[in-house]
């Protein structure tokens, strides 16, 4: 028996089929690689904050206090003004001469003798006029006087006697009020001292003219 042998040919790919396969592959791996993604994770939405309304609360005015009551203002006492005495030196109605301690004397006269009494006592030596300093003159303001806001100057007619006492005193001129007048006169017999009249060395009666003068300050 006879054998036929035929030579068997070889099988070439196809362009066409290639490029068909390639396509698949190519697909696949796609579909692959788009399935094997991680999905992306959606994160929740987070509700936005929004802060609280801010309270607002009206304090309401406090009461206010009750007003207080009315003051009565009185009118105040008036005040009397301050009085001032002013007491002038004794007015000589003759020269008079400046001897020791700022003492005033009466003029220098030649002495009488003195009449003798039946006694052999001699007879006091009349008054002289003088100028007499001042020892002590208190003055206080007549209340009376100060009430009624009384001034004025007073002339009085002193004697002094040898120690200086006031043994007579006389309005010789009036301050033009009777109140005045009279505390003046009262208060200097009372009260005031002065330096004896000096006569030959000798301390004597003298007669002065002692002006106070009444005054209120302000």
């Amino acid at each position: 028996m006879s054998s036929i042998s035929l030579p068997l040919a070889q099988a070439r790919p196809e362009p066409a089929r290639i490029a068909a396969l390639s396509a698949a592959i190519a697909l696949n791996l796609a579909v692959i690689l788009i399935a094997a993604r991680p999905l992306p994770v959606s994160l929740p939405t987070l509700p936005r904050l929004v802060p609280p309304p801010a309270l607002v609360r009206l304090i309401s005015p406090s009461p206010q206090p009750p007003a207080p009551p009315p003051v009565e203002l009185k009118p105040l006492p008036q005040a009397l003004p301050t009085p001032q005495v002013m007491p002038h030196p004794a007015v000589a109605r003759v020269p008079s001469m400046p001897v020791a301690d700022g003492q005033l004397a009466a003029p220098v006269q030649d002495a009488a003798p003195a009449a003798a009494t039946d006694s052999g006592t001699p007879a006091p030596v009349a008054a002289v006029e003088a100028s007499l300093a001042y020892l002590a003159h208190p003055i206080t303001y007549p209340a009376h006087a100060l009430r009624g806001h009384l001034e004025g100057t007073v002339v009085l007619r002193v004697l002094v006697d040898e120690t200086g006492k006031p043994l007579e005193v006389g309005v010789l001129r009036s301050s033009g009020h009777a109140e005045l007048d009279r505390s003046a006169r009262e208060q200097v017999l009372a009260h005031w001292r002065f330096q004896p009249a000096i006569v030959n060395g000798h301390a004597t009666r003298a007669w002065a003219s002692v002006p106070v003068t009444f005054t209120l300050r302000g």
